[in-house]
């Protein structure tokens, strides 16, 4: 992408896709504008569109965007973290987010246990195996969950990421995602993104993560 956003042409598709989703799972899937490396005038189209949640992958840019009377100013907009998150990044964080999608590891639980309490988090699951994609593996997500219960979280679900170019691959990750999330009785579960948010319709996604396809290429520069 270059030059300033089209903040009219995001909000038409942003409009459009959530339209689509909800559409297409019957009112379960709704979508999450992702604005990962995008100027603060994609979090005003997403509030022109009508949505108030947003997603952002590093806590500099959440925290800036909140900061500015253009993005958070009106203080109408839950943020999701959705990227991996750093134990030490968590207490400029507290308060601010809404929804901790990136939980998986107990450090982390604990930290956001004692600064952000009663906070809502998803634990992450590793249903693929990639290294440095995060996640725990999903024989110690059940544990991740009680212990974030214990501490007086909201543990509302699950967040998962496919599996990359390989579509039958991430149906099943995203299927045994849900499926464990059933389970539990977890109502939530964040799967899917621009270049897979059929197959995670598909598999039982209530949350996709959508940048691309609403606001075009992240600037390369």
């Amino acid at each position: 992408m270059s030059g300033p956003l089209d903040v009219g042409a995001a909000v038409e598709r942003i409009q459009v896709l959530s339209a689509d989703l909800a559409e297409r799972s019957g009112g379960r899937t709704r979508l999450l504008p992702v604005t990962k490396a995008l100027p603060v005038t994609a979090v005003e189209a997403v509030r022109r569109a009508g949505l108030r949640e947003v997603g952002e992958n590093y806590a500099q840019e959440l925290l800036a965007k909140h900061g500015d009377p253009v993005g958070g100013g009106a203080g109408d907009i839950s943020w999701h973290l959705i990227g991996r998150l750093q134990r030490n990044k968590v207490r400029r964080l507290a308060g601010i987010v809404a929804l901790w999608q990136t939980v998986d590891r107990t450090e982390l639980v604990d930290e956001i246990a004692r600064r952000d309490p009663s906070a809502s988090i998803l634990v992450q699951v590793d249903a693929v195996g990639l290294p440095g994609r995060g996640g725990c593996p999903p024989g110690e997500v059940e544990g991740l969950v009680v212990h974030g219960l214990d501490l007086g979280l909201d543990v509302c679900g699950l967040m998962a990421v496919g599996a990359p170019d390989d579509a039958d691959a991430t149906r099943r990750v995203f299927s045994s995602v849900a499926g464990l999330a059933e389970r539990m009785g977890l109502p939530e579960v964040s799967m899917g993104m621009t270049d897979d948010l059929e197959i995670a319709i598909d598999c039982g996604s209530t949350l996709v993560r959508v940048g691309r396809a609403l606001f075009g290429e992240r600037p390369t520069a």
